[in-house]
């Protein structure tokens, strides 16, 4: 089969694949030359690019199978009328959700350890007094998890040995983590009183269309002063003009962000001359995580070839593309 990637973005996705399908040929494009290949691919990988109904028309492959978790760059209404299956690989089966829920808390100790204070100061070459900048513990602060799915439930489950108050907000209200103490857990609906209780909020939520800017004017608004803000979910979940303005003013002390409005982003916004820890859409890039993806997907892979419905569909079409013969 002819996989094709619709960018050449996350280059060690491809290597995992070259050892686990041999036979199958993996080709990667920028998004603005992938048109010439659409036509020859049996699976489509769209990564961060935008598969809609013009190139599902395009050509005949059957299968968009995404090299992770999220979906909303495919239009998924378009795929099941056209009869192409579209499939994910679960966050908490891969092991991508423990690695996002490290770095999570990674970006929150960065923050709270005042990491830019002590880059900057290093790189200037300033003498800063020994035993400076103080820092400030996670012991005894609260933490408002928005969205327990599973990377949440994975962040969840580590925070607990940190001494914090855990408090969440979920989609889905009955979902809870076993053996966890929640202080408070609430739907969307209770969302900005929520935000109002917590010293860090770290987003972990997925993202869909009417979930834009989840995190806005108002949202911002209702958090605390001084709060620590994280975004390792969709960038679309946060205005970052808002966000710019409550880092300015001080009302946020600081962003550790992960995924943004664009990607790649341009680093000379000016959203990155205040406090922000930024890092380039690496928290689910790890050596568990790859592993644990590239095998679900070389399963899909299997199963497609031969015939079988892949694992993980999220739709369902009534007569679904078959798999073009292999010559």
């Amino acid at each position: 089969m002819k996989i094709l990637f619709c960018g050449e973005s996350f280059p060690e996705a491809r290597k995992q694949l070259d050892a686990l399908l041999p036979n199958d040929e993996i080709l990667a494009f920028p998004p603005e030359k992938i048109g010439p290949h659409i036509k020859e691919a049996d699976v489509v990988v769209p990564l961060v690019t935008r598969v809609d109904e013009t190139i599902i028309c395009q050509g005949t492959f059957g299968l968009i199978q995404q090299f992770g978790v999220g979906l909303e760059s495919v239009d998924i209404e378009a795929a099941t009328k056209h009869g192409v299956r579209v499939a994910r690989i679960p966050s908490e089966e891969s092991g991508n959700a423990a690695s996002v829920a490290e770095h999570a808390i990674l970006l929150m100790l960065m923050l709270s350890r005042k990491w830019n204070v002590i880059t900057a100061a290093r790189k200037e070459g300033t003498k800063v007094p020994w035993g400076s900048p103080a820092g400030q513990a996670l012991r005894g602060k609260t933490v408002c998890v928005v969205g327990l799915g599973g990377v949440g439930r994975e962040l969840v489950r580590r925070l607990s040995g940190f001494e914090v108050q855990i408090i969440t907000v979920d989609d889905h209200p009955g979902r809870f983590v076993p053996g966890i103490a929640i202080s408070r857990s609430c739907s969307l609906a209770g969302l900005q009183e929520s935000l109002a209780y917590a010293d860090y909020v770290v987003i972990c939520i997925n993202y869909t269309p009417d979930r834009f800017h989840l995190i806005g004017e108002r949202e911002i608004s209702s958090m605390k002063p001084g709060v620590f803000l994280v975004n390792v979910a969709r960038g679309g979940l946060l205005d970052q003009d808002t966000l710019l303005k409550a880092l300015r003013s001080g009302h946020v002390a600081g962003a550790g962000l992960d995924v943004y409005w664009e990607e790649p982003v341009d680093m000379g916004h000016p959203l990155f001359s205040e406090n922000v820890i930024a890092t380039p859409h690496i928290a689910g890039v790890t050596d568990v995580s790859y592993e644990g993806i590239a095998r679900a997907f070389a399963e899909n892979m299997r199963r497609y070839a031969s015939g079988e419905p892949p694992l993980y569909l999220a739709n369902a079409p009534a007569s679904p593309r078959a798999i073009k013969p292999r010559v």
